[in-house]
């Protein structure tokens, strides 16, 4: 049988305020199609079906006109919640739909979703776990214990839930796992909602390992394998939703499978959504204009970054936003900002003072206001969060 693995879709979700439906409209039709031309006969969605646990009703309207054409000619679907998700609402229509071969599954729960595949006359066994919270799971961890014993009390209650329902895997049905959660190995972005606390929400590989082929995740944005036991792969998000994802390619999984045998895995890059990438204009305004003159990344949402001299005025900002609708942020950075940072890195006060000192020196003596200094040491800590996504990258 083929598998169609996708996942993170987050219907609903804005950038800075700028609505993503048309774009995640366009993915729709490009999964669709996909599906078809691939043949799938069988969609895993790894949860995240929407963006917040209240959705607008324009993007549960397009999950459900999504459902509907992926399930076209009896195609069976599978879709777990996720963390961004209202469990009760993704699995509230359960009733309503099952006949059409759409299995919706809110909450955790020791069943085995069982799929028949009418093109090759297989079946699959999925051992499916939405979003496994603490409450979800409802297990206790009490704040007594250290961050490991945490980690392996939660590790250990998903690895059970996962056994049990592994139980009705057999060696004429493809076995498959499902889940929506952080497994230790997997390297994050900025756009996922974290689910681990101080480490507590961490699932070892091991706990993954119940004797299925192919185990499809959600939650982490970048595509991705995983070390564990058979097959381990989160499908990434099918848009780039922060700029830590900037320059991400985005796509799907298409596994090949029969009963007993090992798994082919395709990975198939989408074409949709408008990209999200950085400039850093090290040649100041001047080079940001002719970028823009070039048309350089026309569709891309854009995060500026300039190195100035004099201070940006009013009239330069609301020129750069005429320009291009598409720049979401103007950071201007400017040599004494550059060379305070390495005094931070040299310096054993704390970053705070040294901004004050730094403000002191620049104005003559005058103290900065509070939300001054507290918005200088945001622009270093997304700085820094920056740094860490590329280094892991």
């Amino acid at each position: 049988m083929r598998i169609l693995h996708t996942g993170d879709w987050h219907l609903g979700r804005t950038l800075e305020g700028r609505s993503r439906l048309e774009e995640q409209e366009q993915f729709i039709d490009e999964l669709v199609a996909l599906a078809d031309e691939q043949q799938a006969d069988l969609i895993m969605m790894a949860g995240d079906v929407y963006d917040s646990v209240n959705p607008p009703a324009a993007a549960e309207q397009l999950f459900y006109e999504a459902a509907a054409r992926l399930t076209e000619g009896g195609r069976p679907m599978v879709v777990i919640a996720g963390n961004h998700d209202q469990p009760d609402r993704v699995s509230s229509v359960r009733p309503l739909v099952a006949a059409r071969g759409l299995t919706l599954i809110g909450a955790p729960v020791a069943e085995t979703v069982t799929v028949s595949i009418p093109r090759t006359g297989e079946t699959a066994k999925i051992a499916a776990l939405p979003y496994p919270s603490e409450a979800r799971l409802n297990e206790l961890l009490g704040g007594d214990g250290d961050e490991d014993q945490l980690r392996r009390a939660y590790s250990e209650r998903v690895g059970q839930l996962m056994s049990l329902m592994a139980r009705e895997f057999s060696p004429h049905t493809v076995n498959l796992a499902m889940s929506h959660i952080y497994v230790l190995g997997g390297v994050e972005c900025d756009s996922e909602r974290p689910i681990q606390v101080g480490g507590a929400y961490t699932v070892d590989p091991s706990a993954l390992a119940v004797g299925a082929c192919y185990t499809a995740l959600g939650h982490l944005h970048r595509a991705q394998a995983v070390k564990g036991d058979g097959l381990i792969r989160y499908s990434g998000s099918p848009l780039a939703y922060s700029f830590s994802e900037a320059g991400q390619a985005k796509s799907v999984t298409m596994v090949d499978v029969a009963p007993g045998g090992t798994p082919v895995v395709e990975e198939i890059f989408l074409r949709s959504g408008r990209p999200l990438v950085r400039w850093k204009a090290k040649g100041g305004l001047e080079e940001v204009y002719r970028w823009l003159d070039e048309g350089r990344d026309p569709d891309a949402y854009i995060d500026l970054e300039i190195s100035l001299t004099e201070a940006m005025g009013m009239a330069d900002i609301q020129r750069l936003r005429k320009s291009r609708d598409g720049i979401i942020h103007i950071r201007p950075v400017y040599p004494e900002m550059e060379a305070l940072l390495l005094e931070t890195e040299r310096s054993q006060l704390p970053l705070p003072e040294i901004f004050r000192k730094f403000y002191q020196r620049q104005t003559g003596g005058g103290e900065p206001e509070e939300h001054l200094v507290n918005l200088f040491l945001e622009l270093v800590e997304e700085e820094d969060a920056d740094s860490g996504e590329v280094l892991a990258k």
